[in-house]
C-alpha cells in the first residue's frame, strides 16, 4: 500500500461529515477502491488536505470521484516516522 496526500482549496465539509470520515479512519475502513482515509487536516476557510492509503493514484481519484469531491493534486508520500 502506498501514502497519499491530496488537497482541496475550497471544500467546506459540513460537522457530520467530518463525523463519518473520523469513525471511518478510527474504524480503518477500506472502500472498495482499496482506500484508506487515514487522516483529514481541514479549516473553517475549506483548505483540505487528506491522508490516505491506497495501491495507486488513480483509486485514491476514484475514492473522490465517489463522494462526489473534485481531487486536484495528489502526491504519493513518505513518512518520517
Amino acid at each position: 500500500m502506498a501514502r497519499f496526500m491530496d488537497y482541496h482549496d475550497d471544500l467546506k465539509l459540513p460537522q457530520d461529515a467530518i463525523e463519518s470520515l473520523r469513525q471511518g479512519a478510527k474504524e480503518g475502513a477500506v472502500d472498495q477502491f482499496g482506500v484508506q482515509q487515514l487522516e483529514l487536516y481541514y479549516n473553517a476557510e475549506g483548505k483540505v488536505y487528506c491522508l490516505l492509503d491506497g495501491p495507486d493514484e488513480q483509486a485514491v481519484r476514484d475514492h473522490h470521484a465517489a463522494l462526489g469531491v473534485t481531487c486536484g493534486q495528489v502526491d504519493k508520500v513518505e513518512q518520517l516516522l
